[in-house]
């Protein structure tokens, strides 16, 4: 059986112009559980249709901020690193595969680009616009466990993990703020709220975390069955 093919968002290198960005993480998530990586260069927002026709599924990576011009909001003075045309690329790309009912997974900046592509909105600084916030951005290695996450019963997350709650790494300081249309909340931060986990359940496979799953690809305490439950719905 050929290995279903699975497009992998990249971000511009933001200290190196010339160059694009990627951790090895989210190709090694891929590859573990039998999907072949396919790298997708950020491009034009024409070309996410014949791009998709090639590809079994897609993930979503995650990187700098969302321009709030893609939701209808003038940038809070902590955004950071705004690239129109990668947000552009992604926001089509997710369009045309749920259009498709093409399986996704998105991570991190992928869980809120799901969101504003289907109407979302975004907190845009977590620790001025969230009273009592947890640290969703601590120092410390990719894999260092930050805070716990709660999950919602009968959500497809919570089937794939098996567990109500769980301990997740977290690198972010913006977050799902209005649910986009047709998403439901899968998991939220129990200490303050902060939304983690969004789902389409109406459609094959269409997921976003706020954590990174792929940060743990060689560790035994990772979150595998998620790029497994990708792989399944792309075969």
């Amino acid at each position: 059986m050929s290995r279903p093919a699975v497009g992998v968002t990249i971000a511009y290198d933001g200290r190196r112009e010339a160059f694009f960005h990627l951790r090895k993480d989210y190709v090694r998530s891929v590859e573990q559980d039998g999907g072949l990586p396919l790298v997708l260069a950020p491009g034009g927002a024409g070309d996410a249709k014949e791009l998709l026709k090639r590809l079994d599924a897609l993930v979503l990576t995650g990187g700098d901020d969302v321009d709030p011009a893609f939701y209808g909001e003038q940038p809070h003075a902590s955004v950071r690193g705004l690239v129109h045309e990668r947000d552009a690329f992604e926001l089509a790309l997710v369009r045309e595969a749920l259009e498709r009912d093409l399986p996704l997974l998105a991570i991190c900046r992928g869980h809120q680009v799901l969101n504003v592509a289907v109407g979302g909105t975004l907190i845009q600084d977590i620790p001025s616009q969230v009273a009592g916030a947890v640290a969703h951005d601590p120092e410390g290695e990719r894999w260092a466990l930050a805070h716990s996450v709660r999950i919602e019963p009968g959500t497809r997350l919570r089937r794939i993990l098996g567990r109500d709650e769980v301990q997740v790494n977290s690198f972010h300081h913006q977050a799902v703020k209005e649910i986009g249309r047709g998403l439901v909340v899968s998991a939220r931060s129990p200490e303050d709220g902060v939304v983690e986990g969004i789902e389409l359940p109406d459609r094959r496979f269409a997921l976003g975390v706020q954590w990174h799953p792929e940060s743990f690809w060689g560790r035994p305490e990772g979150f595998r069955p998620l790029f497994r439950a990708l792989i399944e719905a792309a075969s």
